[in-house]
């Protein structure tokens, strides 16, 4: 016959057994001993890359860290995540580079001018080393279309951008090479978008 345990019993297991978890972790945490800027890839094709990169924008400047933000697309939108950046002031260098998506400008030359000054302003920034976390935004997308060479990028971001300083890359279909460079790598998968169901972007969830 089974007897139930008191919640007295239920407790002190529960204290017993994350005691262990935590001393397992604090033991595992502790061989964790570098310090570097991380190269960052949010790819795929779910929602979510660029919100969850302005997510560790926003992190960032809530420790005093001055970050960049170069948008190699979304030129033309007016997005609820630029106007709450202006408020940092000087913590924040916003970028905006791009023309809009290449389907917008119906002009590939264009294109490949906006993609080549983002990515001229992009290094610039970088090397700087006066901010902390750079975000390079839709890079992918400009990479997928052949608008700037992936070799290029990736050569630069593993040999010249320096020790201190975080780059976040997003957009989907990020290049083989982009993601072996990476230090950190998240897809987002989609399981439902309100868009397949006629649904229009959102004020305030898409931009």
């Amino acid at each position: 016959m089974t007897t139930e345990m008191t919640e007295a019993e239920l407790d002190a297991r529960h204290a017993e057994k994350m005691r262990k978890k935590k001393k397992a972790r604090d033991k595992i945490v502790a061989t964790k001993t570098i310090e570097k800027g991380l190269l960052i890839v949010h790819t795929g094709k779910g929602k979510g890359k660029s919100t969850a990169a302005f997510g560790m924008v926003f992190r960032a400047l809530g420790h005093g860290m001055p970050v960049a933000i170069i948008q190699f697309v979304k030129g033309k939108w007016q997005t609820g995540e630029r106007v709450a950046l202006e408020k940092f002031g000087d913590l924040v260098s916003i970028n905006t580079m791009g023309e809009g998506f290449t389907w917008e400008t119906q002009d590939r030359q264009r294109d490949l001018a906006a993609a080549r000054s983002a990515w001229e302003r992009a290094k610039e920034i970088i090397v700087s080393s006066n901010y902390k976390l750079v975000l390079l935004d839709e890079l992918n997308i400009v990479l997928r279309y052949g608008y700037l060479s992936a070799d290029e990028i990736v050569a630069f971001l593993r040999d010249e951008k320096p020790d201190d300083v975080h780059v976040i890359v997003t957009g989907r279909n990020a290049p083989d090479s982009l993601i072996e460079a990476a230090d950190l790598v998240t897809e987002m998968e989609m399981v439902k978008h309100p868009f397949r169901s006629g649904v229009k972007a959102q004020l305030g969830i898409e931009f």
